[in-house]
């Protein structure tokens, strides 16, 4: 069995990792998501949102590689946005901002983008950095074209505050989705079929992952 550590305290990622027969170890990253991207962007080194989602996604596994927890373990971090009119939104965390996106999503289309970075910190090696692999998955979601008063009753639920683009496809949000194209599980913020595939990348057989 190999055991994985998520940089996440996501109950969603953490739910999807439970029903794919996994039972990780979560630790909060602790990482400044949005200091990080501004320095980043002053660098040059972010001009997409799939680019910020992999940045953070590093950063968030990285940041907890010398937690006890976390030696002898596969680590992955996540990060997801919703890019929409060429803009990148996250979690909303107020109600008049999440009110104002869902305005402008109703009926139309946005992609969402989450950025996966895994790394394989079973046996590091002195000095050096262990080896890592990472991808960025994105979903284009198709919002219904709800009423004024669904967004009001969805907004004064909480639900939209916390999570990026302000909807989810697992809580109460997912009621006012049309339609998506492509995986499911990028929406929600961590694709398994992605992490099958970066896992196989550094050595690892997938089904050592399952311990439930």
């Amino acid at each position: 069995m190999t055991r994985l550590v998520l940089a996440s305290t996501s109950p969603a990622r953490l739910a999807l990792l439970r029903a794919g027969g996994i039972e990780p170890t979560t630790i909060s990253p602790g990482v400044d998501e949005e200091a990080l991207t501004a320095r980043s962007i002053e660098a040059g080194l972010i001009d997409t949102t799939a680019h910020m989602v992999q940045i953070l996604a590093k950063a968030k596994a990285e940041a907890v590689l010398n937690h006890p927890d976390a030696a002898g373990a596969i680590v992955i971090g996540c990060d997801s946005s919703l890019d929409f009119d060429g803009k990148a939104l996250g979690k909303p965390h107020e109600a008049d901002v999440a009110r104002d996106r869902w305005k402008s999503m109703r009926g139309r289309a946005g992609t969402l983008f989450s950025g996966h970075w895994v790394i394989d910190n079973r046996n590091p090696a002195p000095g050096q950095l262990p080896p890592a692999a990472g991808r960025v998955s994105s979903t284009i979601v198709h919002f219904a074209d709800i009423s004024d008063a669904e967004i009001e009753a969805y907004v004064a639920t909480g639900e939209p505050l916390k999570v990026a683009g302000a909807f989810t496809i697992d809580g109460l949000g997912g009621a006012f989705l049309r339609s998506i194209e492509g995986d499911a599980h990028t929406v929600i913020g961590l694709s398994l079929p992605v992490l099958r595939e970066l896992v196989i990348s550094l050595g690892v057989e997938y089904p050592s992952l399952w311990n439930k």
